[in-house]
This record gives structure tokens, sequence and C-alpha cells, in this order.
């Protein structure tokens, strides 16, 4: 048989050790052939693709981002989208579709394969880690050691000119990263989605803060609200899955502050770098995980599903259940780390 692998939606450290997983293995254990589609969702549409084999896939654990490449492209918005894919699977000869990716990703994979019979089975991928139906996704540890080494660098720069530094990391809808790498780091008040803020009780946690006679560290995920504002955004685009561009909460908060307090505020966004450069062992180890079970998902015939951790194991949900709703950060989690606040 012939698969086919695809790798969409933002990118994350963590990738090639998925498709590195699923060649060694289909190739070695069942003889199959592999060909991967460049670009996300484009590549199925536009039947472009690349050879995947074990050459292919030498040497490739260790680096960053996707050897096929990755979009936002949303076929279900295509111009008969679904019968170009199923034209270019046929074309192809692929007998089974793997792809690798987030909530949209996913999605277009879960009606691809309940509403229109392509046998497809799912890798969840996001730094964001909000899929509900595993316990992590890889790409989540690598940002999180990103973000949480730049808090431990702004702390020093804080404390030598006094100064509020605040640290704006990703997190659309969920706060997984501000808070892991908010606690991990020492910040003085993290900010996440899921907790409409107080700004008069984030000033006086920066003025407790000064008061110990230590420069305070603010960290906050991209997606946070003021209690009584709304998000900031970027500009008003929208990408193919109808997201909005986010990023600019960090540069309003330090103003905010700065003009509340008398003290001087700076603002570091982090942005792609929690994306780039090498994975941790932690999602190396995920990543090939979830590579060889996706890869007995296809030898089973077991399609329309997911891989996905629970504890120490890794077992198959329904890609439809996985993207239903969205793994947040539980309010009783954020109110344990509230004691470090201030």
């Amino acid at each position: 048989m012939r698969v086919g692998v695809l790798t969409g939606g933002g990118d994350c450290p963590g990738l090639n050790a998925v498709i590195r997983g699923i060649v060694r293995k289909g190739v070695q254990e069942y003889g199959y052939d592999f060909v991967g589609f460049r670009d996300g969702w484009r590549g199925p549409l536009e039947n472009d693709t690349v050879r995947l084999d074990i050459p292919t896939v030498r040497g490739i654990l260790p680096r960053g981002g996707t050897i096929l490449g990755s979009s936002r492209t949303n076929p279900l918005k295509q111009e008969n989208g679904i019968r170009r894919i199923k034209d270019t699977l046929a074309k192809q000869e692929v007998g089974a579709l793997i792809a690798i990716g987030g909530e949209d990703t996913l999605g277009v994979a879960a009606r691809l394969s309940d509403e229109y019979g392509v046998p497809c089975v799912g890798v969840p991928k996001t730094i964001d880690n909000d899929l509900s139906a595993t316990d992590y996704t890889f790409g989540f540890d690598t940002a999180v050691g990103i973000a949480t080494e730049a808090i431990d660098r702004l702390h020093t720069t804080a404390e030598s000119h006094m100064r509020v530094l605040v640290c704006e990391v990703m997190g659309r809808h969920a706060g997984w990263i501000a808070l892991h790498s908010g606690l991990a780091g020492g910040a003085n008040v993290i900010l996440i989605p899921e907790q409409r803020f107080d700004l008069d009780q984030v000033c006086a946690w920066i003025t407790s803060r000064f008061k110990a006679s230590y420069a305070p560290i603010v960290v906050v995920a991209e997606g946070a609200m003021p209690k009584d504002g709304d998000v900031v955004l970027k500009d008003g685009s929208l990408d193919s899955f109808g997201h909005v561009r986010l990023s600019g909460v960090g540069e309003w908060l330090a103003k905010e502050i700065e003009k509340r307090t008398g003290k001087e505020a700076r603002t570091t966004v982090l942005g792609h770098i929690q994306r780039g450069g090498t994975p941790s062992a932690f999602d190396r180890w995920l990543a090939t995980r979830f590579g060889l079970h996706a890869i007995e998902a296809v030898r089973d015939g077991d399609f329309g599903k997911m891989v996905a951790l629970r504890g120490t194991d890794i077992v198959r949900v329904p890609i439809a259940e996985a993207t239903a709703k969205l793994k947040t950060v539980d309010p009783k989690l954020y109110q344990e780390v509230g004691v470090f606040f201030g």
C-alpha cells in the first residue's frame, strides 16, 4: 500500500520526528510505500508531492520545522476542494492518508474521513497543547523550554534597570505555555485567555513587587483579555480557517502599567521563536511514538482515529472527538499558582 503524509497548520519542533517514525516502521515492518504532500492541504489540492523513503528521513530527528513544509490552507473553502483531494489520492494510488496537525488540520481530516470516505489517521501537533483528547501534544515542551529560558534572561535585565518587563507568549485560546513557562521562570504575574484579568490587580501585584526591591516579570498569553476590554489584534485580517492575527496585548499592557504605576515598562514578544529550533528530548520521544502508532493504525485499517497520549500509553480516539472542544486551563490550576503573584 502507498501511504500519504502531510503536515498542516503552524510548524513546530517534532514534526520531522513523526515523519521519520512513520516511514521507518512503515517501510521496515509493513513494506509500505510513502508519498509526502507539500505544504499541508495545499499538497493534495494541487498534487504537489515528494517521495518519502528511509534515505529521505535519515538525519531529520533533531531538525525543527518540517521537511514537507506547512500552510494553513483550508480545502473545505477551495472550489471543488474535496474532489481535487480525492482525485490526487487516486492519481497517486494512496490508500491511506496521515494528517499531522492541530485543531484545524485535524478538523479537515475528520470531515474527509467521516463524510467523504477518505481513509485518514490523525497525529496531534500544536505548541498550544490545547487538544482535549491527548495529555500532551508534541511541540509544547520545546515551546515552554524556550519561553522559560527567555524569562530567566529577562529577570537579570529587569533587575539591572528596576523596570517591569512584559513577556508575551503564544496562546490564542489556551494559556498552557504562559502558565508553565511563567511558573517555571518565576514570573510575578501570569495572564491567560481563560481568566480575564483586572488591570488594577495587575498593577497592585507589580507595585508590591517593587516594594520588595525586586523588578517584576509579567507573562501574558497573546489571547489574554482585560475584564473591561477585548482581545488585542495585530490587524483585522483572517486566515483560511477564520482566525484573526493576534499579538499586541503585551505592548498594550506595558503602556497601561507604565501609565498607572509610573514605573518604566518594556515588552518582549517571543512569537515564532517558540516554534523554531531543535525539539526537546521529550518532544522527540513523543513525536516518534505518535508516528509509530499512526502507521500501526493504518496497518489495522483503523481510520478516522487520532493517536493520543494518555498517561504513558498511546491510544486511539476518534478525530472528531479530539477536535470537538479545546483543552483549556482549569481555573483551579490557575488559582494554585496564584500564591506567586505579586
